[in-house]
Order: structure tokens, then sequence, then C-alpha cells
């Protein structure tokens, strides 16, 4: 799996619930949430064998910007 296709996964899966609890919190855009979240689902990905572990320790967060 590329890191593309880990991402848009991701977006596809994660992010609406991410930002769902962000909107019932108020708190605008929760970076560390958005962090975690991705840490969470890359060792997730590594450990089911989706991903390399050199891969899991050498891809940098996503940079989600929200058009709101």
């Amino acid at each position: 799996m590329t890191k593309s296709e880990a991402l848009n996964q991701w977006k596809t899966y994660r992010l609406p619930a991410i930002q769902q609890a962000e909107q019932q919190y108020g708190n605008g855009i929760d970076r560390p949430m958005r962090r975690e979240d991705w840490n969470n689902y890359t060792d997730a990905l590594c450990k089911r064998g989706a991903i390399t572990e050199r891969q899991y320790e050498t891809w940098t967060h996503p940079r989600i910007v929200d058009p709101n």
C-alpha cells in the first residue's frame, strides 16, 4: 500500500468521524486528535501487514486543510 492509498482511505473512513467530533466540541481543527488517529491508523496497517515497518516509521502526518 502506498501512502497516497492509505491517506485516501483515512480521509474516507476516519476523518469524517474526527470532523464530527471537532464540530461537536466547537474548538475548530483538533490537530492532536488528527495526529493520534493517523498514528493509530498506520500502526494498525503495519500490524496487519498492509504497510512495512519502514513505511510506518517514516510516513509523516498528513496535512489536512478543511474548506471551512
